[in-house]
């Protein structure tokens, strides 16, 4: 970044003090996630340039070969990678993947159930500050109280009673394996379009390690970060038959030009993940993540729906009287950083909340194991139980200094901003 660092040093700096804090770090936001400088580069390249509105052999500018190409390579890599009748690589982000799917699928006004905010569901799954819940209308299903998982037969109850144009499956903080075969009968059962949202656990179904949504369900959607290691942004895919009404939404229904040069990060995205190395690395999320939930329980902290199947989990902390706005603060001040987060049926709002969600993609990129997520979560516990010992927290955060060092990110590029 020598250019940028001699013409304009306040953004430079600002990139560099961020590079520090990813690698001086544990990041345990279950969303995010540290891309390879393959996909770094691609991301910074001049494809950032060209405006290419349309699609490939389609466009309404010139000059589109290289960027055609481009974009046939990431979409034909996803279609090998999920099994998908079409894709389409252009969402600028899952948001506006998912409102693709709310136009080409739905009238304004149509019902639609979706999981609540509150169990797990996302913003963008009906929340009436969002545009999914402002213009449509929303019946929310959630989890079972007993068990703090998916209620299948309460949730075809509620679609015989209210029969929804549309049923949307998927998470945002919901640690269980979801069953997308049971949510096709159901839909079914109602004669409804099945719409998944899989952005949280692409990788994890790409791997296989998780059951696709693809085969049952008409249309299907995810961003490329998160478990998918790649640039932000979005992807749809779905049934051959939606590909026109799907294309036509995104372009020019909801946006103009494609970010190509994310378009190009997608595509080495999927390439990576189309590896035998990117399946053992979803395999050694899941390991980490149970590992992690497990030694958090063994040391007392009950843990939403009694476990975990997929990248994350969720630590109820009511009967450690701290909340999840409190708890995610002060472990951000010894450098581990989570989210508060809601839990089932919580009695806080979402900005204070009762739990805090942790995931273990980013930190299983760098190369941790379950040694590690079971010493991260001792320090853990060390903070929650003593949150007002400046001592003990700042032996923490030596702790945490010690062991990002033995698995550092972007190796060059922390060597040289050490000299500095």
């Amino acid at each position: 970044m020598g250019n940028l660092k001699k013409k304009d040093v306040e953004v430079y700096r600002t990139i560099v003090d961020e590079t520090r804090r990813e690698n001086d770090n544990l990041e345990l936001i279950a969303s995010e996630n540290f891309v390879s400088e393959e996909v770094l580069e691609a991301q910074g390249s001049c494809l950032t340039n060209k405006y290419a509105e349309g699609y490939p052999g389609a466009r309404w500018y010139n000059g589109c070969h290289n960027v055609d190409i481009v974009e046939e390579i990431a979409i034909e890599r996803a279609k090998n990678l999920f099994g998908a009748e079409h894709v389409n690589v252009q969402p600028h982000s899952g948001t506006q993947a998912n409102m693709a799917i709310y136009f080409t699928a739905l009238s304004l006004g149509d019902t639609v159930m979706a999981m609540d905010l509150s169990c797990g569901g996302h913003l963008s799954h009906g929340n009436p500050h969002n545009f999914s819940g402002k213009f449509y209308k929303i019946v929310p299903y959630g989890v079972s109280h007993e068990t703090e998982m998916l209620d299948y037969d309460e949730i075809a109850r509620l679609a015989e009673a209210h029969k929804p144009r549309m049923i949307i499956a998927g998470a945002s903080a919901y640690p269980r394996a979801i069953d997308f075969k049971k949510f096709r009968e159901i839909a079914d059962s109602v004669k409804a379009y099945l719409f998944v949202d899989i952005a949280h656990i692409a990788g994890l179904v790409a791997a296989g390690l998780h059951q696709s949504p693809v085969p049952y369900s008409q249309f299907v959607t995810s961003t490329t970060h998160k478990t998918m290691r790649g640039p932000r942004g979005g992807f749809i895919m779905c049934k051959k038959e939606f590909a026109k009404d799907i294309d036509i939404g995104i372009f020019p229904g909801l946006q103009g030009g494609p970010l190509m040069h994310i378009i190009a990060a997608k595509a080495v995205c999927f390439k990576e993940a189309l590896t035998g190395e990117f399946k053992t690395y979803q395999k050694q999320i899941l390991n980490n993540s149970k590992a992690f939930s497990d030694e958090l329980s063994s040391l007392g902290y009950r843990i939403v729906a009694g476990g975990t199947d997929t990248h994350l989990f969720l630590v109820d902390l009511t009967s450690k009287n701290i909340t999840g706005k409190d708890a995610s603060s002060v472990l951000d001040k010894v450098g581990i950083t989570v989210n508060k987060n809601l839990i089932p049926f919580d009695t806080k709002s979402p900005f204070v909340a009762s739990g805090i969600r942790i995931g273990t993609p980013a930190v299983t990129t760098r190369g941790m194991k379950e040694a590690e997520m079971r010493q991260i979560a001792g320090l853990i516990d060390e903070v929650l139980d003593s949150p007002n010992d400046g001592k003990k927290l700042k032996a923490v955060k030596g702790e945490v200094k010690k062991l990002v060092k033995k698995f550092p990110l972007y190796k060059n590029l922390i060597k040289r901003l050490e000299k500095e």
